[in-house]
């Protein structure tokens, strides 16, 4: 079938898949279940983790490989070029692929799956979750290896305005072959408490990975000072990164261990619990392209409070999330005014609102949309772009 109706056969490819958890892990599985809803075939190609290796299945028939390769650096592989060819041919020729797509910037098997799946002819999508600078020496290399990667590629998503505009500078892809599709959230599973909490004591949740680009070290400033002009507020802090011992140092500093809990890692089943014991919901990033973790505490009624970076402000309505400046200041400003709004937000309403802002099932239909416009794309060898 040609045009809209038309199956595709996808294999997603990156890094990151679960059982690691995070915004990029949580995209790739609930956009391929939608997409197998839709009657597209979908596989998921990452890398081995621990002793799960080999072919899996998971919820819904979604077959993953696992390709028995270790991380070397934050769950990436190492780079290798040519060495992966061979298992990207054959999973493209055994499952009759279509369309690549593959997610993230900072994927090394993303890189280089795109590139040979290219090589091969074969369409390819590529999705970008983080945005990234251009003075700093990570940034710059990064930059660099985007440009070669995207030169031929078909088309490529990006979850933000922003992000899009990111990504079209650093990698110097033309802005009409750059789509804008949101993350979305499982209203399903983020539901609010069946009882409404008492605000007789404030309960502020943190949920982040601790570390740099997340805000930690802005944590630290921030929680001693909302304490000392707040008698009646607690947080609640969950999460695990190298920049937890700052935090540790923070409440031993301040002698806040009654009003402060810091849970650790928290799996992504139990994030909901601890959501649902909270007012409000602070997110401290630096950078950020558009928070998924926002959304699930929207999700569950939570009023959020959210340094203004990135996507962030394209995320929540004006009445939902209180933004403020990445400066200790401006956040204990902006925590003060979440409070002072506390009395007007009903969770039960706010999660109504989610369920009709966003859905999975309108992200699978609107990259559908984007594989149709790739499968129509016409194919252009890069020897006819060179100057005669």
């Amino acid at each position: 079938m040609d045009g809209q109706g038309r199956k595709h056969r996808i294999l997603m490819v990156s890094d990151f898949f679960f059982p690691n958890f995070g915004g990029v892990e949580s995209h790739i599985y609930y956009l391929s279940q939608c997409l197998l809803k839709l009657g597209h075939k979908v596989v998921v190609m990452t890398h081995a983790y621990g002793t799960r290796s080999g072919v899996r299945y998971v919820t819904g028939g979604l077959k993953v490989y696992y390709v028995p390769w270790k991380p070397f650096l934050m769950q990436n592989t190492l780079p290798t070029l040519f060495l992966t060819f061979p298992i990207v041919r054959t999973i493209l020729i055994r499952e009759k692929i279509s369309v690549l797509h593959g997610h993230q910037a900072f994927s090394t098997l993303c890189h280089e799956a795109l590139m040979h799946a290219r090589t091969m002819g074969y369409k390819v999508v590529f999705t970008d979750h983080s945005l990234y600078g251009f003075a700093d020496a990570g940034s710059i290399h990064m930059n660099k290896v985007l440009q070669f990667t995207l030169a031929d590629i078909d088309l490529a998503i990006c979850v933000s305005h922003t992000s899009k505009e990111n990504t079209v500078l650093r990698s110097g892809i033309s802005p009409q072959k750059v789509f804008m599709v949101p993350n979305a959230v499982d209203t399903a599973m983020f539901t609010p408490s069946p009882e409404r909490l008492s605000c007789d004591e404030i309960v502020i949740v943190v949920i982040s990975r601790l570390v740099y680009r997340k805000g930690a070290d802005l944590l630290v400033e921030v929680i001693p000072e909302v304490c000392r002009l707040f008698p009646k507020v607690r947080f609640i802090v969950g999460g695990d990164g190298p920049k937890r011992v700052r935090l540790e140092e923070m409440r031993e500093k301040f002698s806040l261990q009654d009003r402060v809990e810091m849970l650790g890692a928290v799996p992504h089943a139990q994030v909901r619990s601890v959501l649902i014991s909270g007012h409000i919901f602070l997110n401290s990033s630096l950078t950020e392209a558009f928070c998924i973790a926002i959304l699930e505490a929207a999700s569950c009624g939570l009023l959020t409070v959210s340094t203004r970076v990135g996507g962030v402000p394209e995320v929540l309505p004006d009445d939902m999330i209180v933004l403020a400046e990445p400066s200790p200041e401006d956040m204990v400003l902006a925590v003060k005014k979440a409070i002072d709004m506390l009395p007007g937000i009903d969770p039960q309403v706010m999660h109504l609102r989610m369920k009709r802002l966003y859905s999975w099932d309108d992200v699978a239909k609107r990259t559908d949309i984007v594989y149709d416009r790739a499968m129509q794309s016409p194919r252009t060898d890069l020897l006819e772009r060179l100057p005669r």
